[in-house]
């Protein structure tokens, strides 16, 4: 019997790790809905990676809009049946500000995003899961160490990360009893463009600037396929994937 390709959406899917996971799990087999905001991003992922239209496919959508990740959940169970794999990724940050100068609309934005976008997408997977036969699937968020520990004028992003950790293990102990898997990717510094300025130096706990490491994308890649091809009674609850130079240990 042939097994058919399992069904990834991926949000964030534009750049980034969003963009290199996408084109991982294509190069794996997978069949692919594509989510972000832009479409000309979410086009350039897909010619990248070469695979045929039946494969992949493109869904523009705002995450933190309701009716826009309930219509992108519909259109994958119309185009592919069902999904297995829920990487939620889309994310974004704030100018590092000091604490008292951060204004409510990028604090807004970043929660709005990070948390709410990230809810948004696994309530609408979780229904999917629940009511597909086989029914199930995995969950896989993205954190970072920060949603750990702090680094400075980072309070938005850092709450939402935080939280998202809270969201993870909910997702893990509701999903038990309906065979969804919860898990949680912490990366830390990925060589990507919000990454950038890593390597130009980056405020430290103690005041200081200093250059910190980075690592390539296809580690963090590899870890992300890793949690998403394994069988759902089996769950990786938390990784953390950084470089292993960057002040995270001890940081603070």
């Amino acid at each position: 019997m042939v097994t058919p390709p399992r069904i990834a959406v991926i949000t964030g899917a534009g750049s980034g790790i969003g963009r290199a996971c996408a084109l991982g799990f294509l190069a794996a087999g997978y069949r692919v809905a594509l989510a972000g905001r832009s479409a000309d991003t979410l086009e350039a992922t897909a010619r990248e990676s070469g695979a045929p239209a039946d494969r992949c496919l493109v869904v523009p959508t705002n995450v933190t809009d309701p009716a826009a990740v309930t219509a992108l959940f519909e259109r994958v169970r119309v185009t592919f049946g069902r999904v297995d794999v829920l990487f939620n990724n889309a994310g974004v940050n704030t100018p590092a500000v000091a604490l008292e100068d951060l204004t409510f609309e990028h604090w807004r934005q970043v929660i709005d995003t990070n948390l709410t976008g990230a809810f948004l997408c696994a309530q609408a997977a979780f229904r999917l899961m629940k009511a597909q036969k086989p029914r199930g699937g995995r969950i896989i968020n993205n954190g970072s160490v920060s949603a750990h520990v702090p680094r400075p004028h980072s309070i938005a992003y850092t709450a939402s990360k935080h939280a998202v950790t809270g969201l993870t293990k909910s997702l893990s102990l509701d999903g038990r009893a309906c065979d969804i898997a919860a898990g949680q990717i912490d990366i830390g510094n990925a060589d990507t463009a919000m990454a950038g300025r890593m390597k130009r130096g980056v405020p430290q706990a103690n005041g200081t600037v200093a250059i910190e490491p980075t690592i390539e994308l296809r580690h963090v890649v590899d870890a992300v396929l890793y949690m998403a091809g394994l069988p759902l009674g089996t769950n990786v609850p938390t990784i953390t994937v950084m470089a292993n130079q960057m002040p995270y240990v001890g940081r603070g």
